[in-house]
Parts: C-alpha cells; sequence; structure tokens
C-alpha cells in the first residue's frame, strides 16, 4: 500500500466495521468513503464518490476539519483522483457533517455545490450576526417545559456547531425532480430531518443515496435546525411513506454499512414512529402533560436509557423529538394542547374535559 493512500477494498470485505478506513467501491463506479468524525458518537459519515464522464461527482462532504480533508484527500488519492478531480457536489441537507466542508472542496477544485432550495431559510437565518445556535432549540426545549437544565445549554461549547455561519451558499439551488452527477441521479425532496433534506436516486444502479433519511441502525433526529419546521415528524412519515412508492432499491446510508433493501428498513422506521406514538398517548393518558415529562417516562436509544442518562445534546435531542410526536399526536386528532403562561405547551387526551 503506498504510503498516504488509503486502501481499495471491496465492499464484502468480511470482518470490517463500516467506520474503519479505506476506499471501498460499492456499486459499478461508485466508492464509499469513510470520514472520520472525532467527539461524535456517530464516528463516521460515508462520502460517496461516483466516477462520471466529466470527473468525480461527491454526494456529501463531510465535516469541515482537518481529518476529514486528509481522509478524503487519501481516499481519492487510492482512485488515482484528487480534489482537482472533483466537478460537482451534491449534499442531502445542511448540518454540519454533510455541508461544511463543501466550501473548502470548492475552493481546491472549482466543482459546483448543489443544495435543495429549502435549506436556503436555515442558511440566511443563521448568518445573521445577532444569530446564537442553540437558540431556537433552548425555546424548543422551554416549550416542551425541560426548565430544569436549560441554563447547561449556553455554556456548553459543543453548542457553537449548531452555528451554519461559516457555511456558503451553494452554486446551484435543487429542487425535487432536478437531476444531478451528469443526469444519472434524481433529486427526490425527503423534508423531516430538516426542512430542505433530500434523497438521490440511482434508478439505473437501483439505488437511493439516502443521507440520514434513512439510517440502517438508528433513527435521525427530525427538524434539528436553525428554523425550526412545523410538525417536522409529519413531514418525516410522509417523506418516508413516498420512498415506498418508488421501486425498492439498495439503500447508501450516511452513516452505517449499505443496505440491501431499502423498503424494508423504511416500513421499520415507519413502525417505530407509531409504536412511539402510541406510547407518547398512553404517557399523557397516565397524567404526563408536557413533553418533558413524557421523555421522562420513556426510554431512549437501542440501548433503552432513561433521559437522564443520556449527554446534554442528545437529551436535548429526546425532548425536542418528544414534542414533535405530541405535535403529530395533536395533528391527528389524539390529543389537545394548551400553552400556559409560562410558554409551555401542555397536552391531554382528545377526549378529556
Amino acid at each position: 500500500m503506498i504510503a498516504g493512500v488509503l486502501p481499495l477494498r471491496r465492499a464484502t470485505d468480511a470482518g470490517q466495521h463500516w467506520t474503519e478506513a479505506g476506499v471501498f467501491e460499492v456499486a459499478d463506479g461508485v466508492h464509499r468513503i469513510p470520514l472520520p468524525m472525532p467527539g461524535d458518537g456517530l464516528a463516521a459519515i460515508n462520502v460517496y464518490a461516483l466516477e462520471t464522464g466529466k470527473g468525480l461527482v461527491l454526494i456529501d462532504t463531510g465535516q469541515s476539519s482537518d481529518a476529514a480533508r486528509e481522509t478524503l484527500a487519501r481516499g481519492l488519492a487510492a482512485l488515482g483522483e484528487s480534489f482537482e478531480s472533483v466537478h460537482a457536489v451534491a449534499v442531502t441537507h445542511v448540518h454540519a457533517d454533510h455541508y461544511s466542508n463543501a466550501a473548502e472542496i470548492r475552493r481546491c477544485s472549482g466543482a459546483e455545490v448543489a443544495l435543495h432550495v429549502d435549506e436556503r431559510e436555515s442558511l440566511r437565518r443563521a448568518a445573521e450576526p445577532e444569530f446564537v445556535g442553540h437558540e431556537p432549540h433552548l425555546r424548543s426545549l422551554l416549550r416542551a417545559g425541560a426548565t430544569g437544565w436549560t441554563d447547561d445549554v449556553p455554556a456548553r461549547p459543543e453548542w457553537r456547531s449548531w452555528s451554519f455561519r461559516d457555511f456558503e451558499d451553494p452554486d446551484r439551488w435543487l429542487v425535487d425532480g432536478d437531476s444531478v452527477a451528469e443526469g444519472t441521479l434524481e433529486v427526490v425532496h425527503t423534508p423531516g430531518h430538516t426542512r430542505g433534506n433530500c434523497v438521490f436516486v440511482d434508478p439505473l444502479r437501483g439505488a437511493v443515496f439516502t443521507g440520514d433519511h434513512v439510517l440502517p441502525r438508528i433513527t435521525p433526529s427530525v427538524g434539528f435546525e436553525s428554523v425550526l419546521s412545523v410538525n417536522p415528524l409529519g413531514a418525516y412519515l410522509a417523506s418516508l411513506g413516498a420512498l415506498l412508492d418508488l421501486p425498492d432499491a439498495r439503500m447508501f446510508p450516511a452513516h452505517g454499512p449499505v443496505v440491501p433493501v431499502l423498503h424494508a428498513r423504511v416500513r421499520e422506521l415507519i413502525a417505530h414512529h407509531e409504536t412511539r406514538l402510541s406510547g407518547f398517548a398512553d404517557a399523557v393518558a397516565s397524567g404526563a402533560n408536557t413533553a418533558y415529562d413524557v421523555a421522562l417516562v420513556s426510554t431512549w436509544t437501542r440501548h433503552e436509557r432513561a433521559l437522564p442518562e443520556l449527554d446534554l445534546f442528545n437529551r436535548t435531542l429526546a425532548v425536542n423529538e418528544t414534542l414533535a410526536h405530541l405535535e403529530l399526536l395533536v395533528v391527528r386528532g389524539h390529543l389537545t394542547e394548551v400553552v400556559d403562561d409560562r410558554g409551555v405547551a401542555m397536552f391531554r387526551m382528545a377526549d378529556q374535559p
């Protein structure tokens, strides 16, 4: 192996965790390059490099860090390419681990960067001088009734990553039905994780690049953005349903291994959220009136941890996702909601006087 170049590996190599460094040919002309995410529980993100007649197209870019850029450069070198070979970048959504490297790649290569137009509002808001990254989610926590620990939020340095201030606008704003990668990929708008989230469908290869919209082992957060969405869980479930209307395909996620059957995982995610909705409704029926109260009597992650066992960041995700579930139950007519004089949303069963 040449020093400084990642090993070329087959996607079927046994005994390898998906985060292991290398360049994996996952389809004809498609290479998965895991990039490190130091300090993040997800550990790595898959960047996909697609060969086209004009050069390489990247799907997502990794975090803006020296470690991520160096790993990506070594991966491209293993293909006999470099940043200068990249002529386009297609990004699934605006989160930092997907988008924040895009501007630097563009400076190195002149590549066109493409992002869905519904991410524009989040980028614009986050670029305003007075914007503070944690504020929208702090307001949501207060609405959820999580008043006991919200003072900790502004003091934590990791919340700076919620700010998009260092991001740049893309060259091209995508809309549903557009194509990228020399027309080989179709853009499908799948709001929920963020309002401008999208997946890229490759009908010839029978593949869908799902970003965070569909992940093989975890459920993505919903509505985690600098301008909060209305009913993000409702949008997410509708987006999942729309994927079932497409032909089944191989799933190329941002975090995790390639999965041979997309529809099966989509159905699992829909079932998971329906189970969550039912459980949260039962919690309200048993007397939990706020999203924070419901989150406290629920368990989290695959390890079924109690809310206080989670770190601050994941506690915030858990409480805000509970609020999203309860608000969808209001939309469906199962719950009613009243905001008290503190700004806290109080929930009760719709048939309760």
